[in-house]
């Protein structure tokens, strides 16, 4: 009986090391499922291949809040990837992903959300920026995310989801009434947008730089990484409007610590010669 039980073992063991890649890959609502959903995703961007993603059966997908055919989309494009990160929101099933490439014939930054249903990726959202949409330069911004420290906050001094939550809003309501007194600023506090860069290199360093008014910041869906301190914002750069601003698909990625932020990343899908007004400096 125990010379039967350890044949047994053997050959699951056996089997367990012979099965493909793709079946070892668990994905759930946990925070290890999340990010394991989000390692396939970027190795599928990396490859072109979707085969090793675990989509539901009727997935949604959808590039830049355009319903589209994940089967020809963007994420079926092999892509050489420079950077990446993660944030996982286990509250709502969702992760989101930074993707850097700056291959000179086709450089990107895309972001991309995921909803996981049990062990299947439900949906796939896709908001990308290329060579002449909003001060896009994809070198900058490898530069500066990069160098950026977006690692697991000591359990003891993270911020509530309600407070992450709160800052993300208060920054974005800014750009409505110019209330920007009400924002919880942290110094110093750097923006990438699109790739270019608020940041000196000095303590005082704001976010506060180029924020205008004037402009509703609408349609905003989140996700929120309690661990990090990090939340995206999936949003609209105006309400589309004459006086609205235009509309465009926009992300708003920012790090909370103590409360205040410390870094945003924006990415808005809008050509550069869209928009109607000067591009802010710096």
């Amino acid at each position: 009986m125990i010379r039967h039980s350890f044949a047994l073992a053997a050959l699951l063991l056996a089997g367990a090391a012979l099965a493909p890649a793709g079946a070892q890959a668990q994905i759930d609502c946990t925070r290890g499922g999340l990010l394991k959903a989000a390692e396939l995703y970027v190795a599928a961007q990396g490859s072109g291949d979707l085969a090793g993603l675990p989509l539901a059966a009727n997935v949604g997908y959808w590039e830049n809040m355009v319903i589209g055919d994940i089967k020809t989309g963007i994420v079926s494009q092999a892509m050489k990837i420079d950077h990446h990160r993660s944030i996982v929101d286990d509250a709502s099933c969702q992760s989101f992903t930074e993707v850097i490439i700056t291959d000179s014939a086709k450089p990107y930054v895309l972001g991309t959300r995921l909803r996981v249903n049990h062990d299947k990726i439900a949906e796939v959202e896709v908001l990308w920026t290329t060579t002449g949409y909003w001060l896009f330069n994809a070198d900058n911004y490898l530069k500066y995310s990069s160098a950026e420290d977006w690692g697991p906050i000591p359990a003891a001094d993270r911020d509530s989801r309600a407070t992450i939550l709160a800052a993300a809003n208060a920054y974005l309501d800014a750009f409505l009434e110019g209330k920007k007194d009400q924002v919880p600023w942290g110094y110093p506090c750097v923006r990438i947008e699109g790739g270019m860069y608020t940041g000196k290199g000095r303590d005082d360093d704001s976010c506060e730089v180029g924020v205008p008014a004037g402009v509703n910041i609408a349609n905003r869906r989140f996700v929120v990484d309690e661990v990090l301190g990090a939340v995206v914002v999936f949003c609209t750069f105006g309400t589309g409007s004459p006086s609205g601003g235009s509309g465009a698909p926009d992300t708003h990625l920012f790090r909370v610590e103590s409360g205040r932020l410390r870094y945003a990343h924006t990415l808005t899908h809008l050509l550069q010669s869209s928009f109607r007004g000067a591009a802010p400096t710096p």
